[in-house]
């Protein structure tokens, strides 16, 4: 299956190997979930100023957070597609769905980390992993749902070996 994989930042804020681990996370929860079509998913890499700032013009919230995620399609409450996609739901250019936006916050994304234990690599797949539930329909609105996404969230990290401090 062809994902394409889009990762804009601008300040060079992450190295290769970052931009790696995003690759590796969003290829690995789009396989695990079985998602039947190939894929485009963007990702910005951001400051705390531009990221407060898209959250307050996107969701009416005036304060930085660690990632925002703007799915593109739209899921059923058993994580389905609403809708069947078709020609023009495809990019004629890369034969591929486009998936969505996932912004992270670089600045809260190493206070995170260091704030929990983990290394950088660890916060940032697990923020990437969690924003990718977010682009195929999961959400955490409730304690049941908060916990399904959290399963599947450890998961993927534990299947991709990624450690506390790895």
């Amino acid at each position: 299956m062809k994902y394409i994989i889009e990762i804009d930042d601008f300040e060079n804020r992450l190295n290769q190997e970052e931009n790696q681990t995003i690759k590796s996370v969003i290829t690995a929860v789009v396989t695990k979930e079985n998602f039947p079509y190939a894929c485009y998913v963007s990702v910005s890499v951001v400051g705390e100023e531009e990221i407060r700032s898209i959250n307050q013009e996107q969701r009416g919230v005036d304060r930085a957070t660690d990632v925002l995620s703007f799915p593109a399609l739209e899921f059923d409450s058993s994580y389905c597609l609403s809708q069947e996609i078709g020609p023009a739901d495809m990019d004629p250019e890369t034969d591929t769905v486009y998936l969505g936006d996932i912004v992270i916050c670089n600045d809260v994304l190493n206070r995170q980390a260091l704030e929990y234990g983990h290394s950088k690599k660890r916060e940032l797949a697990y923020l990437t992993a969690h924003s990718m539930y977010h682009l195929l329909g999961y959400d955490h609105v409730t304690e049941e749902l908060k916990q399904d996404m959290r399963q599947k969230e450890e998961a993927l990290l534990n299947q991709l070996d990624i450690t506390r401090m790895g």
